[in-house]
């Protein structure tokens, strides 16, 4: 069921809310940027996803083939979300869910996680993936 969640960077300079459903899964990716920003994102449809604060507080990180974005808080660093370009659901926002307010730990532990290969570019779960 969908349900509208706040978020924000750690010093609350990027602001957002998101209509997810946490029922669905989440993912954990092995990607070169993933693994390093430890990135957990549940998908939010670009109708559902409303940026509270101006994207003037948000850097963007592109590289590669570029087809993803990727959005920090340009004060503290925090990876609140960013967006898909091709994914198998076509556009969608990856909302960091570190970053959602009032979410409980208890919640969290319950939300299903996907494991997805982007090492090597397929949505197929990598080998290993349990530090992820």
């Amino acid at each position: 069921m969908l349900k509208t969640y706040q978020g924000s960077c750690h010093c609350g300079a990027v602001k957002f809310e998101a209509d997810m459903d946490l029922t669905q899964s989440s993912y954990r990716c092995n990607c070169s940027i993933c693994r390093r920003t430890r990135f957990w994102p549940a998908v939010a449809k670009p109708e559902g996803f409303r940026l509270l604060s101006s994207d003037a507080e948000l850097t963007q990180y592109l590289f590669h083939t570029q087809k993803n974005q990727h959005y920090f808080c340009r004060h503290c660093g925090v990876r609140a979300f960013g967006v898909g370009t091709e994914t198998p659901v076509g556009k969608m926002y990856g909302v960091n869910l570190g970053c959602l307010e009032g979410v409980s730990e208890e919640e969290l532990s319950r939300v299903p996680i996907t494991y997805v290969d982007g090492l090597h570019d397929t949505f197929a779960p990598p080998e290993y993936f349990s530090h992820l």
